[in-house]
């Protein structure tokens, strides 16, 4: 047994589950296709009863990763124990990310199913409206995945474009790494094209002389 289950993952949880603590929290990753039987056994076998929050992470190469962070209160449990926290996690493929509600067995899962739906465009069938619930009418795309591209860094440029201390413009200095999401200026957007190349920083004098 992991941490505070009374009974191995799979027993509780279903086959493929598996258990793993740290830093005081106990988490259990489960098959998507079992996603609604863990939560139910969350709930009534482990007196997890208390809905904090759900949200998602997007993992590249893998897929959304959900999670499920729900707590039995003092006295709940099957020892009455309490506060415990147990955080639930499955993955859905970017290619149909798609995972059963459970607003059935959570009344707060609705507003949290809708807004992970419109940051990350995963569905939740059997919701009963996943209508837009934080982003402006008419705005298109999911800006939480990592291959949304943040539009507005083209126009004008991220906090870390210059380095303290650097001249204005047309001063050489060394290519930036652009953080997720930041698209190259020169290859995205009204300015694609456009730009120079960005210069190379020159060696000091008598470098390469010494190096010899």
């Amino acid at each position: 047994m992991t941490g505070w289950l009374p009974a191995p993952a799979e027993e509780l949880f279903g086959p493929g589950a598996v258990a793993s603590q740290a830093y005081d929290l106990l988490t259990v990753d489960v098959p998507s296709g079992g996603w609604t039987a863990a939560a139910t056994s969350a709930r009534d076998r482990l007196g997890c009863d208390f809905f904090d929050w759900l949200s998602a992470v997007d993992e590249p190469g893998t897929g959304f990763l959900v999670c499920l962070h729900l707590v039995a209160l003092p006295g709940g449990g099957p020892d009455g124990g309490g506060p415990r926290a147990l955080l639930l996690r499955t993955t859905v493929p970017h290619a149909e990310p798609e995972l059963a509600t459970l607003t059935g067995l959570f009344a707060g899962a609705a507003w949290h199913e809708r807004e992970t739906h419109e940051m990350f465009g995963v569905r939740f069938p059997g919701h009963p409206g996943l209508e837009p619930l934080l982003l402006p009418d008419g705005f298109e795309g999911h800006p939480l995945r990592k291959d949304f591209v943040l539009a507005a860094r083209v126009v004008k440029a991220w906090p870390g474009a210059k380095e303290p201390g650097e001249a204005g413009a047309g001063a050489p200095r060394r290519r930036q790494m652009l953080p997720p999401g930041v698209p190259d200026p020169n290859e995205w957007g009204p300015l694609k094209g456009t730009l120079p190349d960005v210069p190379v920083r020159r060696a000091a004098p008598g470098r390469g002389a010494a190096r010899r």
